[in-house]
């Protein structure tokens, strides 16, 4: 087991470790340097096309970004701005740099492309440490030395400013929400547009789940945006280079921030809940958070950020954070016209770096799938489950070590982004209320080994679903379109 690790010794073998290790070693020491070279852009056939400049070594990675039905404000704000719309695109390809980075954990970033003052790189080196957590914990990488990671600004550009980037004031009410595919951000379209709110989508990288969510929503037309992975990071996966998760989110912050001021919108309002703060496994001394860039620590973190460097006048927040997992999914039960368009399961979109087509479905198999599962049931009638499932996930046996990790009885919390283990032990003591016997078999091995010790569940099972967190961003006029859902 790797000091300070809480990780069980049957998941970390020693000799498996020490190969790992001596190959972080040869990668940091053969690529010492992650230079962030530069980025470009043009106005094209009513779109916005932006491309970034990544060099590693002999390795050029060069990602890209389009951004539809944006050329007339891209190019006006361009004309106008000047350094503040590069700012933005600047920013945008500095959130793109932990995916590339990965492949190597170079020691030293170098920021060619533009300019950060101290303050702005100890704020991407904490994104980094934090937001990397569980990459360095699955490559077994020690982050703790002083010299582990060094980033330097080294363009003689004078950092910039949060600008007041508006070009009407007739827009100061419209509300931006991106638009993932699965239940959270239904209920929060949902929520704000039966309340009267000027709300548009925001989709990245299409999807049929997204699309179909929009359709049924009879939803105005989203705001589109395509981003294209090098092709030369998959190659290098595949190649046995480092690979690992990032902090998507935290890319989201800044695409959706950009995006926002190209089009005109006040208030970005995502969906990420309370659950999300809670960490998965202690590593290093560090709580390691796969959900991180969906933590109330990162919105906070980002907002300063934005208000202070990007464009003062948009509001980043998550709608959701008061609330639970559970207590989003009793409202999510209120729209079953979505039942058939939402699809949350990671599993569904996995290539394994380009060597697979993705299967588009719920897998039925993973923690995710079963955490939605065991949140909705207590709320949605079971046929209507199997439908949306393919099966009820309670008969599958081979299911019980992954309801044991979410409920904290073994191991650590999945890296997924499933609820609480306090919720999730709600969560499957309202599915097991709800059933009657014969009892399927998770409900049966709950019921018989874990539910018996925890003899307080009804008392907790009730302080979840009335529950209100006050630590949120929400303004206090879409704040009260939320809590009239909670009861």
């Amino acid at each position: 087991m790797l000091p300070g690790s809480r990780l069980p010794p049957t998941e970390i073998l020693a000799f498996g470790w020490l190969i790992k290790t001596l190959k972080i070693g040869e990668l940091r020491k053969k690529y010492p340097e992650f230079i962030y070279k530069g980025y470009s852009y043009e106005l094209k056939v009513g779109d916005l096309h932006i491309f970034f400049d990544f060099e590693v070594g002999d390795i050029r990675f060069k990602p890209k970004v389009v951004i539809k039905g944006s050329t007339a404000v891209a190019k006006a704000m361009a004309s106008q701005r000047g350094n503040a719309f590069d700012n933005l695109i600047f920013h945008l390809g500095l959130a793109e740099i932990p995916s590339y980075w990965k492949a190597t954990a170079s020691p030293k970033i170098i920021i060619e492309a533009g300019s950060l003052n101290k303050a702005q790189i100890n704020w991407w080196h904490g994104l980094f440490i934090r937001g990397m957590g569980q990459y360095f914990c699955e490559n077994n990488i020690d982050f703790r030395p002083k010299n582990f990671l060094k980033i330097e600004s080294v363009s003689r550009l004078r950092p910039a400013t949060g600008s007041g980037l508006r070009r009407a004031e007739g827009g100061l009410s419209k509300i931006l929400i991106p638009i993932g595919g699965g239940k959270d951000a239904v209920v929060t379209y949902e929520i704000l547009q039966q309340a009267g709110q000027n709300v548009r989508p925001f989709i990245l990288n299409s999807k049929k789940e997204q699309l179909a969510i929009i359709r049924v929503a009879k939803a105005n037309s989203p705001i589109i945006v395509q981003r294209t992975i090098d092709e030369k990071l998959l190659e290098l996966n595949q190649k046995g280079y480092l690979n690992g998760h990032t902090p998507f989110s935290s890319y989201l912050a800044f695409l959706t921030t950009f995006c926002a001021v190209l089009f005109d919108y006040k208030y970005i309002a995502l969906s990420n809940e309370r659950s999300s703060n809670e960490g998965n496994v202690e590593y290093l001394g560090q709580t390691i958070n796969h959900q991180y860039s969906k933590s109330f620590d990162f919105e906070k973190r980002f907002r300063a950020y934005s208000k202070k460097y990007l464009a003062r006048n948009v509001e980043y927040f998550s709608f959701l954070r008061p609330l639970y997992e559970l207590q989003i999914a009793r409202i999510f039960a209120h729209y079953p016209k979505y039942f058939s368009a939402f699809l949350s399961c990671n599993e569904a979109h996995k290539t394994a770096s380009g060597s697979k087509k993705p299967s588009g479905k719920w897998c039925g198999k993973c923690s995710k799938c079963l955490f939605v599962f065991a949140s909705l049931y207590p709320f949605v009638e079971e046929k209507q489950l199997v439908n949306i499932f393919g099966a009820n996930l309670f008969e599958d046996e081979l299911l019980i070590p992954l309801m044991e990790e979410l409920v904290g009885s073994k191991r650590f919390k999945p890296f997924e982004c499933v609820g609480t283990t306090s919720e999730s032990l709600v969560a499957f003591y309202l599915c097991l209320r709800k059933t009657h016997p014969p009892l399927p078999v998770l409900l049966k091995h709950f019921r018989q080994h874990i539910a018996k010790k925890h003899p307080d569940l009804h008392e907790s099972a009730r302080k979840i679903m009335s529950s209100w967190n006050r630590q949120h961003a929400l303004p206090s006029n879409l704040e009260k379109s939320l809590r009239s859902m909670v009861n």
